[in-house]
């Protein structure tokens, strides 16, 4: 067995399964017991680490807000800076924000405006693509604020929901890293 299959073993076997959360029908994907873990939550944060010195990143970001969790520890072990990208109206001072499509209407979220800057290369962390919608706002986010994308790297890719398709232009030659497709 490979180190990323036994890392990839160990991570779902410490993801619980919800059946009809938040909703009747949903199978919800609970990683707090992976979090709880720290074999599994080291695992995690040293594959997502290496992916990102890998790719050459200078700075990882981390969606609000499960990609927080994972994204401060990455950053951390990769010897990075950390960007929080937050809905909007979270944070104080000058932001950029980016407005996506919702199913149902629109989002926005925002970064401060001189936390990223040219000769940046950012890793985008978070725990699970789902539709793509926050991911490539994020892209754009990054690529406004004067950066260069090095990827993305998400826990889980719901490959059901075609998030990765739906990136495959916001990407733009990037790679999407998803230890983990259900």
């Amino acid at each position: 067995m490979t180190e990323l299959a036994g890392v990839t073993e160990l991570l779902l076997s410490r993801i619980r399964d919800v059946p009809d959360y938040p909703k009747p029908g949903v199978m919800f994907k609970d990683i707090t017991p992976l979090l709880a873990d720290p074999e599994a939550f080291a695992a995690l944060t040293d594959t997502l680490a290496d992916l990102s010195v890998r790719q050459g990143a200078t700075k990882i970001v981390g969606l609000e807000a499960r990609g927080f969790i994972l994204g401060a520890p990455v950053a951390l072990r990769a010897g990075l800076g950390f960007i929080p990208v937050r809905k909007a109206g979270k944070l104080p001072g000058a932001t950029l924000k980016q407005r996506y499509d919702l199913e149902y209407g629109s989002a926005e979220i925002e970064v401060h405006a001189e936390d990223l800057s040219a000769g940046d290369r950012v890793m985008v962390i978070d725990d699970v693509l789902a539709t793509g919608g926050t991911a490539g706002a994020s892209l754009d986010l990054i690529r406004r604020a004067g950066a260069e994308v090095a990827g993305v790297a998400v826990l889980m890719e719901l490959g059901f929901l075609d998030g990765r398709q739906k990136l495959e232009r916001a990407l733009d030659g990037a790679p999407l890293e998803a230890l983990i497709t259900v």
